[in-house]
């Protein structure tokens, strides 16, 4: 056998091997080039948009939602003053990477076009700035209420919680039992308090949509009241009495709180070290996981909603008004003013008058901007109640605007804001003297009327059938 052919084969692969090599080199020369072509594009045009995430449905329901722009190149820090939201809200921002995220403090308005736009954005890198813009729209407001009596929204009978929206005329029953007592809405829950067939009492939980019913754990035998819920975090609260109750034994008024994360988990009692365990009225403090509460001895106490039993105690007080979302300031009522407690550092001042004589003030509602909401009996030249109520705004300098008065026939039961500030529902018993009240523990009238008013010019939006607007923080006053 001849030994060229193997040698001329040997030959011809090697060839074959270097012009591969010299066109996948070419091949990655191009490449190469064009990838530094495209980088220096990419950086010759500024930081642009790859990805956004904002959730409208959140934004709306609570404080603390965020737009979240994701660029191409590593972003300079980003300063407040080159961010412009419009409508304007207050807003924080912070920097990280290739993105920059735009937290909303306050709740957005529903069924409104927000845009934001971020001017100057710079590269680490250096290079020209960019502009970016982005757009979205809130949802149409939905509200949960409760109607007894035994003829829900459907007709159907039975105590019924149903969604609705302020057209009021899309009204979705969700819940329904015998005996509903109250309920609160969370971001993704009902939590239904309730008295079974052998009147217990009952928490349950269930979907935003009324399914998966489950019992949450309770401290034992008893009555629950006052039960609250957390803007964030899936935390609620509630205040427990034996139904056993001597004067030596048994529970009352016991502050308990629960997350809807462990449903199965036993109720955290809330109990500070050296004070009265009876707690009198309470408040989740907004976007903390601290509570505000008034023991029966008249002490005003900041705590954890853990059940730690340290507390900042902040002086006697006769009652709490509230705490406005998205603020860490408190309106309580002195021995002899209402008065207003920054939450943050202690701090106090006297509520401020309003520059028009309200009349005999019943109830204080505060808003995020230190304006508040204020029901007061109306009276005559002579001083003497006429039987109406005003309800009114009184801004932070005093200023006084009348949103609404209700007539002498009705009576005002409760005053809840949106989580956005932007309406206002007050809870009314119509023909008052001839609505009669049940006989729950927790006692509504027969026929509870909610309208719902803009805050910004009075306007009644819609009047809805039933009570406990899913916008209330607190049960209506027994």
């Amino acid at each position: 056998m001849s030994t060229e052919q193997p040698t001329r084969r040997a030959r011809t692969q090697r060839r074959r091997g270097r012009t591969f090599a010299a066109g996948f080199g070419i091949v990655l020369g191009l490449l190469a080039v064009l990838g530094l072509a495209g980088a220096a594009a990419s950086v010759a045009q500024g930081p642009r948009v790859t990805d956004v995430f904002v959730d409208p449905a959140a934004a709306a329901a609570a404080s603390g939602s965020r737009l979240i722009v994701t660029t191409t190149q590593s972003l300079a820090d980003v300063d407040p003053s080159q961010v412009t939201v419009s409508p304007e809200t207050p807003f924080q921002v912070d920097t990280s990477g290739r993105s920059v995220g735009v937290r909303f403090t306050l709740p957005l308005w529903d069924d409104t076009e927000y845009t934001v736009r971020i001017a100057d954005v710079a590269s680490l890198g250096g290079g020209p700035t960019a502009t970016l813009t982005q757009t979205f729209r809130t949802p149409k407001s939905e509200v949960y209420l409760l109607q007894r009596d035994g003829d829900g929204a459907d007709g159907n009978g039975g105590d019924l919680i149903y969604r609705t929206d302020l057209s009021g005329q899309e009204a979705v029953p969700i819940f329904r039992h015998e005996h509903i007592e109250d309920f609160r809405a969370t971001a993704s829950h009902l939590v239904v308090s309730v008295r079974t067939d052998d009147d217990q009492a009952g928490l349950i939980v269930t979907d935003l949509d009324g399914e998966n019913p489950h019992q949450l754990p309770l401290p034992g035998d008893g009555f629950v009241s006052n039960l609250q819920s957390a803007d964030r975090g899936e935390r609620i609260g509630y205040t427990f009495s034996d139904a056993q109750l001597t004067a030596d034994s048994g529970r009352e008024s016991r502050l308990y709180t629960a997350s809807l994360g462990d449903p199965a988990a036993d109720p955290v009692p809330i109990q500070v070290k050296g004070a009265d365990p009876r707690v009198a009225e309470w408040r989740f403090v907004p976007d903390t996981d601290s509570i505000l509460l008034l023991s029966f001895d008249g002490s005003l106490l900041l705590t954890g909603s853990g059940g730690s039993d340290e507390a900042t105690a902040l002086g006697v007080a006769l009652g709490l008004d509230g705490i406005a979302r998205g603020s860490n300031e408190a309106v309580v009522d002195r021995a002899d003013h209402a008065a207003v407690i920054d939450l943050s550092d202690a701090s106090e001042q006297e509520l401020v008058a309003p520059e028009q004589d309200l009349g005999g003030t019943t109830s204080v509602t505060p808003l995020p901007d230190g304006s508040t909401i204020r029901t007061a009996a109306v009276l005559d030249a002579d001083g003497i109640p006429t039987g109406r109520t005003s309800v009114a705004l009184v801004a932070a300098d005093g200023a006084t605007r009348l949103l609404t008065e209700i007539e002498d026939t009705d009576a005002a039961l409760q005053v809840c804001v949106s989580p956005s500030a932007r309406y206002v529902a007050v809870q009314v018993a119509p023909d008052a003297v001839t609505n009669a009240y049940d006989t729950y523990q927790l006692p509504l009238p027969e026929r509870p009327e909610t309208r719902v008013l803009e805050i910004a010019d009075g306007a009644q939006v819609v009047a809805l059938k039933g009570s406990s607007i899913s916008w209330c923080q607190v049960p209506p006053a027994a």
